[in-house]
């Protein structure tokens, strides 16, 4: 039963990959490309650390430090993201 969920954890993290560099294909702006990937990029990379906690549960504090990484990751980039979008507060 561990290694069905743990292959479905992994599968969904691909897939999310995946999904995510589909968007760059599109026509929308550069900073909406990133941050779909990097958002997609995460949630793939946590599914799939996820997977491994299942498998190797003795490595428990490694990858736990690892999706803490990752979440904290994408939120700093989020924020520089948006951060260099705006123009400042100013309305033109």
């Amino acid at each position: 039963m561990i290694n069905v969920l743990t292959y479905t954890c992994i599968f969904i993290g691909i897939i999310f990959w995946f999904w995510g560099t589909s968007f760059l294909l599109g026509k929308r702006s550069v900073l909406f490309k990133l941050h779909t990937l990097s958002v997609s990029d995460t949630l793939g990379s946590i599914g799939i650390v996820f997977g491994l906690l299942l498998q190797r549960p003795r490595e428990w504090p490694l990858l736990i430090l690892g999706i803490i990484c990752l979440a904290m990751w994408n939120t700093m980039l989020g924020y520089v993201l948006a951060y260099c979008s705006s123009n400042g507060g100013k309305d033109d």
